[in-house]
């Protein structure tokens, strides 16, 4: 099960449409969805969730709380949908598409992808952009 919540004004339209591409790249990857919880703030909501819980005083993008057992991944999952507007706009993308990118970056770290090295980071942006990809086309 995938769901969204809102901290701010945002709302996503067409839920079941990045619910499915979701679902879908999990299944690609040989994962299952349990419970993940998408939450979109704003800045400050994600800044006090990096200070309290990770002690990280900075704003950021996405972060992701996980609770998988094994293939079935489960967690939350808060975005800064003022961080992924000035993202957007500085890597000159769609705000749907950074959207999606953030969104995917997420599971990813789910499924075991991660980004502190040169080589995963590599591997993680290359998987964002296969994903990211089948989101466009089934647009």
């Amino acid at each position: 099960m995938i769901e969204f919540f809102y901290e701010t004004n945002f709302k996503i339209e067409e839920e079941s449409k990045w619910k499915n591409w979701i679902k879908n790249s999990v299944l690609q990857q040989g994962f299952q969805t349990k419970e993940i919880n998408y939450i979109f703030s704003d800045d400050e909501y994600l800044w006090g969730i990096n200070i309290d819980f990770l002690s990280h005083d900075y704003y950021t993008d996405v972060i992701g709380f996980q609770y998988t057992n094994g293939k079935e991944l489960s967690g939350d999952i808060y975005i800064s949908i003022e961080r992924v507007k000035d993202n957007a706009q500085q890597l000159s993308v769609s705000f749907e598409d950074e959207l999606a990118r953030v969104m995917i970056h997420g599971i990813l770290h789910f499924m075991g992808f991660r980004d502190k090295t040169e080589n995963e980071i590599s591997e993680m942006r290359k998987a964002e952009n296969q994903y990211l990809q089948i989101f466009k086309e089934s647009n």
